[in-house]
């Protein structure tokens, strides 16, 4: 079985102050790029859009043109460049504390369809498997990503990873006050 990853990393970060693909000098983008490798993905797709970088390897850079219109057109763009793979691990930037054992936690739940959980918050990853992938897509708009997607799905399995990570969304610069 083919496993992807899926590194939404195209938004402008408005309320960060800057396109979050480039917070820490960069070590956001290498630490998830790390996580996903390392956590037993077979190929590692990072989707640009705001900024364009040079991605580390063994990742590779696919560029959402309409990145502008929200984080559904990153996911739109990124399923479809690992079109051939079974699965897809979707992670974002910037959750910078993810690490490879939350990966290999979600994929050792051997689900279609899974998502971690932080003290039994929902967070990211989200692990969806290609034969969701149709009706995913067909719920993306604008800036909810799979959010309408996941919503009270019954076949949803919640993978608890709190002891591994806080699993935060970082929104707002910390230096920037």
């Amino acid at each position: 079985m083919s496993i992807a990853g899926v590194l939404l990393a195209g938004g402008a970060g408005t309320r960060y102050g800057m396109p979050k693909v480039l917070a820490a000098d960069g070590v956001w983008l290498r630490s998830a790029v790390t996580a996903l490798a390392d956590g037993g993905c077979d190929d590692v797709v990072v989707v640009l859009g705001a900024a364009i970088v040079d991605v580390p390897a063994p990742a590779r850079a696919v560029i959402a043109d309409d990145w502008a219109s929200g984080m559904g057109a990153s996911l739109r763009t990124g399923l479809a460049a690992v079109a051939a793979a079974d699965s897809a691990v979707i992670h974002l930037v910037d959750t910078p504390d993810v690490t490879a054992e939350v990966i290999r936690r979600m994929l050792a739940a051997e689900a279609d369809l899974a998502r971690a959980t932080y003290g039994g918050r929902p967070g990211h990853p989200v692990v969806i498997g290609r034969t969701h992938w149709p009706e995913l897509v067909a719920t993306l708009r604008g800036d909810r990503g799979a959010r309408a997607f996941l919503a009270g799905r019954t076949d949803l399995v919640l993978v608890e990873c709190g002891d591994l990570a806080t699993g935060v969304d970082v929104d707002v610069d910390p230096d920037r006050g």
